[in-house]
């Protein structure tokens, strides 16, 4: 799912926010058109992979990556 939802991200002019999870949960959404079961699960298992690519991102924009 983390990859379905690489084009959501929420910027503003102080750099990347988050994914924008309500291209998941809205009636349509992604969790809708894959079918999944455990959103509850998903979510957090997302939430994860988002904290560490804005962990990254944040790393790059300051001049401290890699």
């Amino acid at each position: 799912m983390f990859l379905r939802m690489q084009t959501q991200w929420q910027v503003t002019m102080g750099g990347f926010v988050g994914l924008r999870y309500e291209v998941l949960l809205c009636s349509g959404g992604l969790f809708d058109l894959y079918n999944v079961e455990d959103r509850r699960d998903t979510l957090e298992r997302l939430q994860i992979l988002e904290a560490a690519a804005l962990n990254e991102l944040r790393k790059r924009s300051d001049g401290k990556g890699n």
